[in-house]
């Protein structure tokens, strides 16, 4: 039965449900439907929330993304993507990793000045920060915050690296300050795309850009002169994994210089939020693909271990990864991304120093 035909389903959202926060001791239950005289109606619009952080660049010490420095604009993600693994970050906020972290997005409008702060630091020296490193920084409030742009023009400012990654076209809009940066090789743009199949990212991603759509930022970014890699992230075993070359080529065809992937990790409540939802939305799919899943991740949905939580492991992840170094043989051969440079940082931004 397709999710249009399910009454469960839930339109326009990915998660289907408000998983249990396991830092809160108490939550709000349906006992007695009977004793309703209506419908339980909750509030299905998307809210927004203020953060003052006193620091904005994260910085992972994990073997798998060893001294990634990132930053978050937001916290949650309107987009909605089922598989997404910083659901789990929610949690922290004292909210669900389910319907909440799609419907209460968490702003940080300090970000660009606390940007500047760390670019002052004494003896900082540049390094390539990441912008999205949780959620898409181009997700739809970015439009009316410009959080994003803001934080760009900094990075223009000290003329210090940065990589971006989304799903959005909404990185269209600053293609001015992007195309600047790429001309000092300080710029890299990752944009994601997960399937070319309309009704599978649909369901997959309900608030995204259509891969069209995508895939006209990578063709736009590229006649521009701006570095872009695909990254087919996730692919899920069963799913979406035949797409692969499909999507490389593309991507290629447009203009993309390089491509990556990861094999979907269903870490703590994500993996209730995405089993509850394949049932639902591919109930014919469901046990074949959580198998899979299962099969490049020693037997379980929820892996947390070093190395393989994010590539896999087993037979189904080496087919993956085979068919993927096939792709990128295939399509991408003689192209890569240009290294950045370190070299043209400006500190505190070019500003005169008063030395008396």
């Amino acid at each position: 039965m397709a999710h249009e035909e399910n009454p469960e389903y839930f339109k326009g959202r990915g998660s289907q449900v408000n998983t249990h926060n396991k830092f809160l001791k108490n939550k709000y239950i349906l006992e007695h439907i009977e004793g309703l005289d209506e419908p339980m109606l909750e509030n299905t619009a998307t809210q927004l929330f203020i953060e003052n952080p006193k620091r904005i660049v994260s910085e992972s010490n994990s073997p798998d993304l060893s001294h990634m420095y990132s930053i978050n604009p937001y916290q949650g993600c309107e987009h909605g993507c089922i598989y997404c693994y910083a659901r789990n970050t929610h949690e922290y906020y004292g909210f669900s990793a389910g319907l909440d972290f799609e419907r209460k997005i968490i702003t940080k409008p300090n970000a660009p000045e606390l940007l500047e702060q760390y670019f002052n630091k004494k003896n900082y020296q540049p390094v390539c920060i990441l912008l999205s490193g949780n959620t898409d920084c181009y997700q739809p409030v970015e439009r009316k915050l410009k959080i994003t742009r803001s934080l760009l023009q900094v990075f223009l400012k000290y003329r210090n690296p940065v990589s971006i990654i989304t799903k959005n076209n909404v990185i269209l809009r600053d293609i001015d300050i992007i195309t600047e940066l790429a001309t000092m090789n300080l710029v890299h743009v990752n944009v994601s795309l997960t399937s070319l199949n309309e009704q599978l990212r649909q369901k997959l991603e309900p608030r995204t850009v259509t891969a069209t759509g995508r895939l006209a930022v990578i063709q736009k970014l590229s006649q521009a002169g701006v570095p872009v890699r695909v990254m087919a992230a996730p692919i899920i075993p069963g799913l979406n994994s035949n797409e692969i070359p499909n999507i490389i080529k593309a991507a290629a065809d447009r203009g993309a210089l390089s491509a990556g992937f990861t094999i979907v990790r269903l870490n703590g409540s994500v993996a209730e939020i995405f089993t509850d939802w394949i049932e639902k939305a591919f109930p014919e799919r469901a046990e074949k693909v959580l198998n899979a899943i299962m099969a490049c991740h020693d037997g379980k949905l929820n892996d947390s271990d070093f190395g393989r939580r994010m590539s896999g492991d087993g037979q189904v992840a080496e087919s993956i990864h085979q068919l993927f170094k096939m792709a990128c043989n295939r399509f991408l051969s003689d192209r890569e991304m240009p290294p950045f440079d370190y070299s043209l940082f400006v500190p505190k931004g070019g500003r005169q120093v008063n030395l008396f």
